[in-house]
Parts: structure tokens; C-alpha cells; sequence
């Protein structure tokens, strides 16, 4: 089956005007928690918080999956690692389990976010180093099988790391985890400014917009330099780039390395979020959620995938809340549970992209005219 690509275009008013584009996008991302908020509540607002963390880790996945070509079916892992290392460092676990820490540190570790985030990421790198190491002679259906795999262990240790040393508490997960403080306020707690009172929510918020911001900005820098190049040359065909002179290994171990940083950030975060964290966050089904999020909006195309992003964490809350009140409107009673459509839907649009979109719902621009097959 061919046809042409249709791809979305900048409208010529903002190209004009850029100014009047960034206005209209700041104004945006300002109000959207308080127009969400004011129709469906602080629920829709932390779906808002959610997909800017999914955000960072479809854009982290997009320098494996999307520059590089490497598929990766484990990227949850880092995401783990990233949280796991949030809450052993802002939580009394570790003293609570370790007396010579307890010595040290008799209320806990209790780093400051800003300290864990570089730390977090450090050691996601290091565990995708690990990954990649391995990996680097794999390719399609091999490497991805290795990359589930990796995912896989990595779940079962946290799930299983709470004995003979408890390290993970196992199943149970970490508690007490500290929440985000920036300048001294607590971003848990309702913030009250006298003649307005801002939820949690709402400033976990503009939080995540802002780091999500920081991995844009440097994911898109990354993309047009020399490294990002050699990224894409990888991609199309690896026997010439290395022709060329590319090194492929530490040019693969970097695109490694620089994703799981950003899934380590983004983990982070989490745990600070929810102030808990557990193996069960860190299923299989999360890393093909946010491969289906790159692969949706358009891999290597970083406006796609925040396209893809978005709609595949906004659009199943949508359907979860309004197709059981339809089923009754109609039925009279809910004759199939909201989850089972989801994944059927979920399912069967992916299935469509795949036929008639195989680029993704906005590839990159120079696919623009070209016949799939």
C-alpha cells in the first residue's frame, strides 16, 4: 500500500511573528493546569504532571529509538534506577536498615532533589553503559529481546533486593519519601499567596514543564550537533558510517548513556512526586507505553513525540472517564470494563499508524513527498 505523507506545517503568521507563536505557547503552558483544573479538577492536573514526566522519558527513548536506530524495550529500567536512587537518598530507609548509616545519618539520608537529580542521572548513564556495552553488535529483533530482558532484571531486583540485605524493601516499596523543595517551599503542600491558593498539583506542574523544557533544549541541541549527525548516520546504514570514520561503539554507548539520564532524571522526579515507589510502577507495559509514544508521533522528530506524548497519556483518561457513562446511556448497564477498551482501542490505533502512517502522525520534515510502501 503507498500514498503520501501529510505532514503538519507551521502556520505562516507565526513564521512571521515568532514572537506572537512563543506568546500564544507561553500563555499555553501557564494557563493549561488552571483550565484543566477548572473543568475536571486536580485529578486532570496530576494527569498533566504525568505526561511531562512520560515527556522526558519518550524524549530520552527518542535519542535511542529515534537518532540512533536502536530499538529498546527496557527503558523503564532507567526510569527505575532513577527512581529507586531518589528514594534511598530522601528517605529514612537506609538508615532504618543499616546501623552504620543510622551513625551517620540517624534521621536519614534526606539529600536535597537538587543533589539526587545529577546523581540519579549519573547512574541511569551507567546502567545504560552497562546495557549498551553488550549490546553493541545487536541490532532489530536481537537487541530489542536483550533490552526486555534488561528491563526485566532490573524489576526483579528491586522486587526481590529486601533480603538477605534489605536494600528495596522488595515489594513493598520505599516510603517517606522527602517532596520537592524549591527556595524552601514545599511542593506538596498547598502554597497560599493571600489572595490566591495554588494547589500542589499546579506547582509540581510548572515544575515539570520546566525540566521537561531543559530536556527539550537539549535533546534538540544534541540532534543538530556532530554527535547527533553521527547518531543518524548509525541509523540509516552502520557499515557506512563506520566506512566513514564514525566510531560506532562510543557513538552508540553515548546514545545509551544520554537516554537512561534522562529516564534517571525523570525517575527521580517521580519518586519526589508520589513519595513512594514500588516494582509494580516499573512493568513491562510502561516501557511499551512510552515506545508507542515515540513510535505515534514520529521517531527522531522531537515536536512528534511530544505530540505522541501527549496524546497517549491524555486521550486513555478521556476514554477511562467517559466510556462507562456512555455504556450505561446506551446499555443500561457497563457491559465492558473501561480498561479492556482502552487496550483494544489503544491496540488497534497503533495497528492503523503502522499501516497508513508508518512515519508517525508528524515525521520529521524530510519525509515531506516521500512514498511508503
Amino acid at each position: 500500500m503507498s500514498g503520501w505523507l501529510i505532514v503538519l506545517k507551521p502556520n505562516p503568521i507565526f513564521a512571521q511573528k515568532p514572537f506572537l507563536g512563543l506568546a500564544l505557547f507561553a500563555s499555553a503552558i501557564i494557563l493549561a493546569p488552571w483550565i484543566v483544573g477548572g473543568i475536571g479538577g486536580n485529578y486532570w492536573v496530576r494527569i498533566l504532571d504525568f505526561a511531562l514526566l512520560y515527556l522526558m522519558l519518550a524524549i530520552g527513548l527518542n535519542i535511542v529509538v529515534g537518532f540512533a536506530g536502536l530499538l529498546d524495550l527496557g527503558f523503564i529500567a532507567f526510569y527505575a534506577v532513577g527512581a529507586y536512587t531518589a528514594a534511598l537518598l530522601s528517605s529514612p530507609h537506609l538508615s532504618s536498615h543499616f546501623p552504620w548509616i543510622a551513625e551517620l545519618f540517624p534521621h536519614g539520608l534526606h539529600l536535597s532533589v537538587w543533589l539526587i537529580i545529577p546523581i540519579a542521572a549519573t547512574i541511569a548513564a551507567i546502567f545504560g553503559c552497562l546495557l549498551g556495552a553488550p549490546t553493541l553488535k545487536l541490532r532489530g529483533d536481537y537487541l530489542a529481546i536483550v533490552t526486555l530482558g534488561f528491563g526485566e532484571i532490573i524489576r526483579i531486583f528491586m522486587n526481590n533486593l529486601d533480603r538477605p540485605v534489605n536494600i528495596t524493601n522488595g515489594p513493598k516499596g520505599i516510603r517517606a519519601i522527602d517532596p520537592i523543595t524549591v527556595f524552601g517551599v514545599d511542593l506538596s503542600k498547598k502554597v497560599d499567596l493571600g489572595f490566591i491558593q495554588i494547589e500542589a498539583v499546579y506547582l509540581s506542574y510548572y515544575l515539570f514543564v520546566l525540566l521537561a523544557l531543559l530536556v527539550i533544549l537539549i535533546a534538540y541541541r544534541l540532534q543538530h550537533s556532530r554527535l547527533g549527525r553521527a547518531w543518524v548516520a548509525i541509523r540509516e546504514d552502520e557499515i557506512a558510517a563506520k566506512a566513514m570514520g564514525i566510531n560506532t561503539r562510543n557513538v552508540k554507548l553515548l546514545a545509551f548513556a544520554l537516554g537512561a539520564s534522562f529516564g534517571g532524571v525523570a525517575g527521580a522526579m517521580f519518586a519526589a512526586f508520589q513519595g513512594f515507589v514500588s516494582p509494580e510502577s516499573f512493568v513491562l507495559w510502561e516501557s511499551i507505553v512510552i515506545l508507542a509514544m515515540v513510535v505515534l508521533g514520529g521517531m527522531g522528530h522531537i515536536p512528534g513525540v511530544i505530540l505522541g506524548t501527549f496524546l497517549l497519556a491524555g486521550l486513555p483518561e478521556l476514554l477511562r472517564a467517559g466510556i462507562e457513562p456512555l455504556q450505561r446511556m446506551l446499555f443500561g448497564s457497563v457491559v465492558l470494563e473501561a480498561e479492556i477498551i482502552r487496550q483494544l482501542l489503544f491496540g488497534l490505533a497503533l495497528i492503523l499508524i503502522m499501516l497508513y502512517r508508518p512515519q508517525g502522525i508528524w515525521p520529521p520534515s524530510h519525509q515531506v513527498g516521500r512514498r511508503t510502501s
